[in-house]
């Protein structure tokens, strides 16, 4: 079965910490593009975070620069996302997904929902 499942996600007060995961089986992301998406309610999904796996280049919005790191790890062929300093504006359905290099091929993870309240 080729799929991203997703973990980690839960209920946390501001100022907290929560780490995603993004567990692929069925291939390798290897030779994957990763990011990590998010759609808040009555907002569009936005690029949080994504790796480039020819350089190990991150890229962050801004809105989560300094607080969330993206990593991978290739032995358990997993992509995180470590999020601290969590404020109620970063509650959101968070997405994983990775995308093939070279040709048309997209994968993406089943959500999980970070909310984030006092």
């Amino acid at each position: 079965q080729v799929q991203l499942v997703e973990s980690g996600g839960g209920l946390v007060q501001p100022g907290g910490s929560l780490r995603l995961s993004c567990a692929a089986s069925g291939f390798t992301l290897r030779n994957y593009i990763v990011r990590w998406y998010r759609q808040a309610p009555g907002k569009e999904r936005e690029l949080v975070a994504d790796l480039r796996p020819t350089d190990d280049n991150t890229n962050y919005a801004d809105s989560v620069k300094g607080r969330f790191t993206i990593s991978k790890d290739s032995v358990t062929n997993t992509v995180y996302l470590q999020m601290n300093s969590l404020k109620p504006d970063d509650t959101a359905v968070y997405y994983c997904n990775a995308q093939h290099l070279l040709v048309s091929i997209n994968y993406w993870g089943q959500g999980a929902q970070v909310t984030v309240s006092s």
